[in-house]
């Protein structure tokens, strides 16, 4: 019982820490916002989204500040598992904000990019997906292994950068609508939190993105990449503290979800199904909804001078609505801007 008070108290203590730690770097950063090559941070961090409200993309620096901030000082953790979380966070974040201000939206998914670097074409996407996978491997080989030999300990290298890596790719495809990579991180990391091996690095992950949330919901801040892949890092992380079997099933459903993003809309699964819309709507604004269009104009798929739908025309309008990497409504519109600044719309790499 000792024990587990112990482990508790360290738990709490990380959780705020990292709440405490990530809603500080948020009030410096949006308070000043960083500029970049001469442009003024307002507009190297800011966009508007489907409301035409602005928002910031800061959340996600702040997320990857805090984090890294209170794992550095929360309790339980071993000074190798200190080293790989800032690795891992510190890593996918700084790819993700690459991508985030870099990134264009003509390639997307693994197949996109992969796509494009086959014809000689490296996108922001193809150096996020490669930099993460690296610095995956890079943080499960400062992480460790228990294992007694050097297969042993060489597997679970590989294994464990597999799941940091795909973690964080994971996590930016449910950055998708206010919240929602927020409250996945929660849901996943709770458990994580409840173990033995797990709680000291998920802590202040956790408390960091708990205390980002309202920011998110109330569509003033948004994760971008750079939180989001962060966070998925961090969990992914967390997840390797697991035993081998638990570690390859946890690789397995990863490694499925990422797959399966390629040819299925999350959202459109979530939106589908009662109780994941209740959660993904819970604390969000009620949807915008467009003016309706006068009655002279015609409407996407209809015949001009007519009204009357063109059925070729209208299939086609749907099938590219139902493609689960067409720009999402809830993401912000980036109007064209000079420099590095990119389309700020999370790219599910």
């Amino acid at each position: 019982m000792g024990r587990g008070i112990a482990r508790s108290t360290r738990l709490a203590v990380g959780v705020g820490l990292g709440a405490v730690a990530a809603r500080a770097a948020y009030a410096a950063l949006t308070q000043r916002p960083p500029g970049l090559n001469g442009l003024p941070g307002e507009q190297v961090w800011g966009r508007t989204n489907h409301r035409g409200e602005p928002v910031t993309l800061l959340e996600g620096p702040a997320f990857v500040a805090g984090a890294a901030a209170a794992g550095l000082l929360a309790p339980g953790a071993t000074g190798r598992m200190r080293a790989a979380a800032l690795l891992a966070g510190a890593g996918a974040g700084a790819l993700g904000g690459y991508d985030d201000l870099a990134g264009s939206a003509s390639s997307r998914g693994f197949k996109g990019h992969l796509a494009a670097l086959a014809r000689g074409e490296v996108t922001s996407g193809a150096v996020k997906i490669l930099g993460i996978g690296a610095t995956g491997l890079a943080a499960a080989a400062v992480a460790g292994s228990p294992a007694p030999t050097r297969t042993g300990r060489a597997f679970d290298t590989l294994v464990n950068g597999a799941v940091i890596a795909g973690s964080a790719n994971l996590m930016n495809l449910f950055d998708l609508r206010p919240g929602r990579a927020v409250k996945v991180g929660l849901i996943a990391g709770t458990p994580l939190a409840l173990t033995r091996s797990g709680s000291a690095v998920v802590a202040a992950p956790l408390g960091a993105a708990a205390a980002l949330l309202p920011e998110d919901l109330g569509e003033r801040a948004m994760l971008g990449d750079t939180g989001a892949n962060a966070l998925g890092a961090l969990l992914g992380l967390a997840a390797t503290r697991l035993g081998r079997r638990p570690r390859l099933a946890v690789l397995a459903g990863i490694a499925g979800l990422n797959a399966a993003s390629e040819f299925v809309s999350f959202t459109k699964v979530i939106a589908g199904n009662p109780v994941l819309n209740r959660i993904d709507m819970l604390g969000r604004r009620p949807a915008a909804v467009p003016a309706p269009a006068p009655a002279e104009t015609t409407r996407p798929g209809a015949e001009a001078g007519t009204g009357k739908a063109d059925p070729d025309k209208a299939d086609s309008v749907k099938a590219d609505s139902e493609k689960p990497h067409t720009e999402d409504a809830f993401r912000p519109a980036v109007p064209p801007q000079a420099g590095p600044v990119g389309d700020g719309v999370t790219d599910p790499a």
